[in-house]
Protein backbone atom coordinates (compact mmCIF):
# COMPACT_ATOMS: atom_id res chain seq x y z
CA UNK A 1 0.00 0.00 0.00
CA UNK A 2 2.78 2.48 0.68
CA UNK A 3 4.29 1.44 -2.57
CA UNK A 4 0.86 2.56 -4.09
CA UNK A 5 1.15 5.91 -2.01
CA UNK A 6 4.38 6.75 -3.31
CA UNK A 7 3.56 6.03 -6.72
CA UNK A 8 0.49 8.09 -6.90
CA UNK A 9 2.43 10.89 -5.18
CA UNK A 10 4.73 10.58 -8.00
CA UNK A 11 2.51 10.91 -10.63
CA UNK A 12 0.85 13.97 -8.84
CA UNK A 13 4.07 15.44 -9.05
CA UNK A 14 4.59 14.82 -12.50
CA UNK A 15 0.96 16.43 -13.05
CA UNK A 16 2.11 19.31 -11.63
CA UNK A 17 4.85 20.19 -13.00
CA UNK A 18 3.03 19.12 -16.28
CA UNK A 19 0.43 21.79 -15.22
CA UNK A 20 3.15 24.56 -14.30
CA UNK A 21 4.92 23.68 -17.92
CA UNK A 22 1.54 24.08 -19.59
CA UNK A 23 1.09 27.71 -17.83
CA UNK A 24 4.75 28.67 -18.62
CA UNK A 25 3.88 28.23 -22.06
CA UNK A 26 0.49 30.03 -22.19
CA UNK A 27 2.13 32.86 -20.27
CA UNK A 28 5.31 32.47 -22.68
CA UNK A 29 3.07 32.51 -25.84
CA UNK A 30 1.09 35.20 -24.72
CA UNK A 31 3.83 37.71 -24.17
CA UNK A 32 5.96 36.52 -26.89
CA UNK A 33 2.65 37.56 -29.24
CA UNK A 34 2.39 40.59 -27.61
CA UNK A 35 5.75 41.67 -28.68
CA UNK A 36 4.85 40.97 -32.32
CA UNK A 37 2.00 43.25 -32.20
CA UNK A 38 2.96 45.09 -34.91
CA UNK A 39 3.50 42.53 -37.86
CA UNK A 40 0.37 40.65 -36.55
CA UNK A 41 -1.88 44.10 -37.25
CA UNK A 42 0.05 44.15 -40.67
CA UNK A 43 -0.88 40.64 -41.34
CA UNK A 44 -4.63 41.63 -40.61
CA UNK A 45 -4.56 44.61 -42.82
CA UNK A 46 -2.54 43.56 -45.19
CA UNK A 47 -4.56 39.98 -46.56
CA UNK A 48 -7.87 41.18 -46.81
CA UNK A 49 -6.71 42.77 -50.30
CA UNK A 50 -5.71 39.20 -51.73
CA UNK A 51 -9.33 38.33 -51.44
CA UNK A 52 -10.62 41.46 -52.86
CA UNK A 53 -12.56 40.56 -56.56
CA UNK A 54 -13.64 37.11 -55.76
CA UNK A 55 -17.22 35.96 -55.74
CA UNK A 56 -18.73 35.89 -52.17
CA UNK A 57 -18.97 32.58 -51.91
CA UNK A 58 -15.09 32.12 -52.91
CA UNK A 59 -13.77 34.23 -50.03
CA UNK A 60 -13.82 32.13 -47.43
CA UNK A 61 -12.22 29.01 -49.43
CA UNK A 62 -9.57 31.67 -50.42
CA UNK A 63 -9.25 32.43 -46.94
CA UNK A 64 -8.63 29.02 -45.35
CA UNK A 65 -6.20 28.31 -48.50
CA UNK A 66 -4.20 31.35 -46.82
CA UNK A 67 -4.20 29.96 -43.70
CA UNK A 68 -3.46 26.26 -44.38
CA UNK A 69 -0.26 27.98 -46.12
CA UNK A 70 0.43 30.55 -43.09
CA UNK A 71 0.06 27.14 -40.63
CA UNK A 72 2.20 25.51 -43.34
CA UNK A 73 4.51 28.17 -43.11
CA UNK A 74 5.15 28.60 -38.98
CA UNK A 75 4.67 25.22 -37.62
CA UNK A 76 7.02 23.13 -40.77
CA UNK A 77 9.37 25.53 -42.42
CA UNK A 78 9.82 28.48 -39.03
CA UNK A 79 9.55 26.88 -36.12
CA UNK A 80 12.56 24.37 -36.85
CA UNK A 81 14.41 27.15 -38.44
CA UNK A 82 13.82 28.87 -35.16
CA UNK A 83 15.04 26.18 -32.90
CA UNK A 84 18.29 25.17 -34.97
CA UNK A 85 18.33 29.47 -34.64
CA UNK A 86 18.58 29.35 -30.68
CA UNK A 87 20.56 26.05 -30.16
CA UNK A 88 23.44 27.04 -32.78
CA UNK A 89 23.31 30.48 -33.46
CA UNK A 90 21.79 33.15 -30.58
CA UNK A 91 24.10 35.86 -31.63
CA UNK A 92 22.30 36.10 -35.35
CA UNK A 93 18.60 36.77 -33.05
CA UNK A 94 19.67 40.34 -32.63
CA UNK A 95 20.76 41.30 -36.68
CA UNK A 96 17.93 38.83 -37.44
CA UNK A 97 15.41 41.17 -35.52
CA UNK A 98 16.69 44.43 -36.46
CA UNK A 99 16.39 43.15 -40.29
CA UNK A 100 12.90 41.79 -39.55
CA UNK A 101 12.37 45.50 -37.98
CA UNK A 102 14.10 47.02 -40.67
CA UNK A 103 11.57 45.56 -43.37
CA UNK A 104 8.40 46.59 -41.22
CA UNK A 105 9.95 50.45 -40.81
CA UNK A 106 10.37 50.08 -44.56
CA UNK A 107 7.04 49.16 -45.43
CA UNK A 108 5.19 51.32 -43.36
CA UNK A 109 7.45 54.73 -44.57
CA UNK A 110 6.50 53.19 -48.56
CA UNK A 111 3.09 53.10 -47.82
CA UNK A 112 2.91 56.77 -46.53
CA UNK A 113 4.98 57.62 -49.70
CA UNK A 114 2.32 56.29 -51.53
CA UNK A 115 -0.23 58.25 -50.00
CA UNK A 116 2.69 61.46 -50.47
CA UNK A 117 3.43 60.82 -53.40
CA UNK A 118 1.00 58.90 -56.01
CA UNK A 119 1.89 57.57 -58.78
CA UNK A 120 0.90 55.11 -61.51
CA UNK A 121 1.67 51.66 -60.60
CA UNK A 122 2.89 49.85 -64.35
CA UNK A 123 2.25 45.93 -64.25
CA UNK A 124 3.57 43.74 -66.94
CA UNK A 125 0.71 41.14 -67.94
CA UNK A 126 2.04 38.44 -69.92
CA UNK A 127 0.15 37.40 -73.49
CA UNK A 128 -0.02 34.08 -72.73
CA UNK A 129 -2.14 34.51 -68.78
CA UNK A 130 -5.22 32.58 -68.34
CA UNK A 131 -8.14 34.18 -67.00
CA UNK A 132 -9.16 31.20 -65.77
CA UNK A 133 -11.22 32.22 -62.09
CA UNK A 134 -9.63 29.18 -60.69
CA UNK A 135 -6.25 29.70 -61.85
CA UNK A 136 -6.46 33.33 -60.52
CA UNK A 137 -7.38 32.09 -57.48
CA UNK A 138 -4.27 30.05 -57.00
CA UNK A 139 -1.94 32.76 -57.76
CA UNK A 140 -3.47 35.65 -55.27
CA UNK A 141 -3.27 32.60 -52.72
CA UNK A 142 0.06 31.89 -53.59
CA UNK A 143 0.56 35.55 -53.51
CA UNK A 144 -0.71 36.06 -50.01
CA UNK A 145 1.57 32.85 -48.61
CA UNK A 146 4.71 34.06 -49.81
CA UNK A 147 3.50 37.42 -47.98
CA UNK A 148 2.83 35.46 -44.74
CA UNK A 149 6.21 33.97 -45.11
CA UNK A 150 7.56 36.92 -44.67
CA UNK A 151 5.57 38.49 -41.55
CA UNK A 152 5.88 35.31 -39.77
CA UNK A 153 9.27 35.10 -40.16
CA UNK A 154 9.31 38.60 -38.11
CA UNK A 155 6.71 36.47 -35.81
CA UNK A 156 8.15 34.20 -35.14
CA UNK A 157 11.66 35.65 -34.44
CA UNK A 158 10.12 38.35 -32.15
CA UNK A 159 8.18 35.94 -30.35
CA UNK A 160 12.02 33.97 -30.10
CA UNK A 161 13.67 36.55 -28.43
CA UNK A 162 10.87 36.91 -26.08
CA UNK A 163 10.57 33.60 -24.65
CA UNK A 164 12.96 33.04 -21.60
CA UNK A 165 16.08 30.75 -21.84
CA UNK A 166 14.63 27.67 -21.59
CA UNK A 167 14.83 23.92 -22.62
CA UNK A 168 14.47 23.43 -26.26
CA UNK A 169 11.10 21.70 -25.70
CA UNK A 170 9.89 24.62 -23.71
CA UNK A 171 10.92 26.97 -26.90
CA UNK A 172 9.50 24.30 -29.45
CA UNK A 173 5.41 24.71 -27.52
CA UNK A 174 5.56 28.16 -26.90
CA UNK A 175 6.58 28.79 -30.44
CA UNK A 176 4.11 26.20 -31.56
CA UNK A 177 1.39 28.47 -29.27
CA UNK A 178 2.34 31.38 -31.01
CA UNK A 179 1.98 30.69 -34.24
CA UNK A 180 -0.81 28.42 -34.32
CA UNK A 181 -2.66 31.32 -32.22
CA UNK A 182 -1.91 34.21 -34.01
CA UNK A 183 -2.35 32.64 -37.43
CA UNK A 184 -6.43 31.16 -35.98
CA UNK A 185 -6.11 35.06 -34.60
CA UNK A 186 -5.31 36.91 -37.83
CA UNK A 187 -7.11 34.77 -40.35
CA UNK A 188 -10.46 34.66 -38.18
CA UNK A 189 -10.45 38.15 -37.95
CA UNK A 190 -9.71 38.55 -42.02
CA UNK A 191 -12.73 36.44 -42.47
CA UNK A 192 -14.83 38.17 -40.37
CA UNK A 193 -13.63 41.83 -42.42
CA UNK A 194 -14.34 40.27 -45.63
CA UNK A 195 -17.87 38.88 -44.76
CA UNK A 196 -18.76 41.87 -42.77
CA UNK A 197 -20.37 43.84 -45.66
CA UNK A 198 -22.37 40.53 -46.62
CA UNK A 199 -23.66 40.24 -43.60
CA UNK A 200 -25.19 43.99 -43.00
CA UNK A 201 -26.16 44.04 -47.06
CA UNK A 202 -28.21 40.24 -45.31
CA UNK A 203 -29.70 41.75 -42.85
CA UNK A 204 -30.34 45.24 -44.29
CA UNK A 205 -32.28 43.20 -46.63
CA UNK A 206 -33.42 40.67 -44.34
CA UNK A 207 -33.77 42.21 -41.04
CA UNK A 208 -37.53 41.94 -38.92
CA UNK A 209 -37.08 45.10 -37.61
CA UNK A 210 -36.57 48.70 -39.09
CA UNK A 211 -33.78 48.61 -36.20
CA UNK A 212 -32.18 46.08 -37.55
CA UNK A 213 -32.21 46.87 -41.28
CA UNK A 214 -30.57 50.11 -40.55
CA UNK A 215 -27.74 48.44 -38.14
CA UNK A 216 -27.47 46.08 -41.22
CA UNK A 217 -27.22 49.08 -43.58
CA UNK A 218 -25.16 51.35 -41.05
CA UNK A 219 -22.67 48.51 -40.75
CA UNK A 220 -22.17 48.33 -44.81
CA UNK A 221 -21.40 52.40 -44.93
CA UNK A 222 -18.94 51.81 -42.30
CA UNK A 223 -17.19 49.05 -43.59
CA UNK A 224 -14.92 51.11 -46.29
CA UNK A 225 -13.91 53.71 -43.85
CA UNK A 226 -13.10 50.58 -41.11
CA UNK A 227 -10.82 49.19 -44.01
CA UNK A 228 -8.98 52.65 -44.11
CA UNK A 229 -8.73 52.63 -40.40
CA UNK A 230 -7.68 49.13 -40.42
CA UNK A 231 -4.87 50.51 -42.63
CA UNK A 232 -3.58 53.61 -40.73
CA UNK A 233 -3.64 51.46 -37.43
CA UNK A 234 -1.59 48.58 -38.87
CA UNK A 235 1.18 51.34 -40.85
CA UNK A 236 1.68 53.13 -37.42
CA UNK A 237 2.09 49.77 -35.19
CA UNK A 238 4.92 48.75 -38.18
CA UNK A 239 6.58 51.79 -37.72
CA UNK A 240 6.29 51.53 -33.90
CA UNK A 241 7.43 48.29 -33.57
CA UNK A 242 9.57 48.18 -36.05
CA UNK A 243 11.44 51.89 -34.86
CA UNK A 244 11.42 50.10 -31.49
CA UNK A 245 13.36 46.81 -32.73
CA UNK A 246 16.10 48.69 -34.32
CA UNK A 247 16.10 50.97 -31.14
CA UNK A 248 17.05 47.92 -29.12
CA UNK A 249 19.26 46.20 -31.25
CA UNK A 250 21.28 48.81 -31.37
CA UNK A 251 21.60 48.81 -27.81
CA UNK A 252 22.11 45.33 -27.30
CA UNK A 253 25.16 46.10 -29.99
CA UNK A 254 26.86 48.95 -28.25
CA UNK A 255 25.16 51.49 -29.62
CA UNK A 256 22.38 52.69 -26.52
CA UNK A 257 22.99 56.76 -27.00
CA UNK A 258 19.68 56.76 -29.02
CA UNK A 259 17.40 54.70 -26.78
CA UNK A 260 18.73 55.94 -23.81
CA UNK A 261 17.59 59.61 -25.18
CA UNK A 262 14.29 58.34 -26.00
CA UNK A 263 13.75 56.23 -22.88
CA UNK A 264 14.89 59.98 -20.52
CA UNK A 265 12.12 62.28 -23.24
CA UNK A 266 9.62 59.76 -22.66
CA UNK A 267 10.26 59.70 -18.59
CA UNK A 268 10.59 63.85 -18.53
CA UNK A 269 6.89 63.95 -20.96
CA UNK A 270 5.34 61.51 -18.60
CA UNK A 271 5.97 63.15 -15.10
CA UNK A 272 5.05 66.48 -16.69
CA UNK A 273 1.50 65.43 -16.53
CA UNK A 274 -0.67 64.35 -13.33
CA UNK A 275 0.55 61.62 -11.77
CA UNK A 276 -2.34 59.41 -12.77
CA UNK A 277 -1.53 59.87 -16.26
CA UNK A 278 1.76 59.68 -16.29
CA UNK A 279 2.62 56.32 -17.17
CA UNK A 280 0.05 56.33 -19.99
CA UNK A 281 1.91 59.65 -21.05
CA UNK A 282 5.07 57.89 -20.95
CA UNK A 283 4.27 54.64 -23.03
CA UNK A 284 2.19 56.96 -25.62
CA UNK A 285 5.46 59.56 -25.96
CA UNK A 286 7.86 56.31 -26.01
CA UNK A 287 6.01 54.93 -28.92
CA UNK A 288 5.55 58.11 -31.14
CA UNK A 289 9.09 58.67 -30.72
CA UNK A 290 10.12 55.12 -31.77
CA UNK A 291 7.33 55.54 -34.48
CA UNK A 292 8.91 58.39 -35.74
CA UNK A 293 12.45 56.77 -35.94
CA UNK A 294 10.95 53.92 -37.47
CA UNK A 295 9.63 56.47 -40.18
CA UNK A 296 12.84 58.20 -41.21
CA UNK A 297 14.10 54.95 -41.18
CA UNK A 298 11.86 53.12 -43.52
CA UNK A 299 11.92 56.56 -45.88
CA UNK A 300 16.11 56.11 -46.11
CA UNK A 301 15.37 52.52 -47.10
CA UNK A 302 13.09 53.12 -49.74
CA UNK A 303 15.89 53.97 -52.38
CA UNK A 304 18.13 51.36 -51.23
CA UNK A 305 15.25 48.49 -51.85
CA UNK A 306 14.16 50.43 -55.09
CA UNK A 307 17.93 50.90 -56.59
CA UNK A 308 20.07 48.22 -55.10
CA UNK A 309 17.93 45.10 -53.78
CA UNK A 310 14.90 45.19 -56.24
CA UNK A 311 16.74 45.12 -59.20
CA UNK A 312 19.17 42.70 -57.77
CA UNK A 313 16.57 40.26 -57.00
CA UNK A 314 15.43 41.10 -60.28
CA UNK A 315 18.51 39.80 -62.24
CA UNK A 316 18.82 37.28 -60.22
CA UNK A 317 14.87 35.52 -61.08
CA UNK A 318 15.51 36.89 -64.71
CA UNK A 319 12.97 39.02 -64.51
CA UNK A 320 12.71 41.59 -66.62
CA UNK A 321 9.60 43.83 -65.35
CA UNK A 322 7.43 43.84 -62.85
CA UNK A 323 5.21 46.61 -60.96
Amino acid sequence: MSGLLALLDDVAGIAKVAAASVDDVAANATKAGAKAAGAVIDDAAVTPKYVHGFEASRELPVIWKIAKGSFRNKLIFLLPAALLLSSFAPWLISPLLMLGGGYLCFEGAEKIYHVLAPHEQHHVFKEDEPGDPAHLEEQKAAGAIKTDFILSAEIMTIALAAIPPGNIWMEAATLAMVGIGITIAVYGAVALIVKADDFGLFVAQSGNFALTRSLGRALVRAMPGFMKLLTIVGTAAMLWVGGSIVIHGMEELGFGWLGHHIHDWAYAIGHAVPEQWAGVTEWLAKATMDGVFGLLLGFALIPVASKIIAPAVAAMSGEKGGH
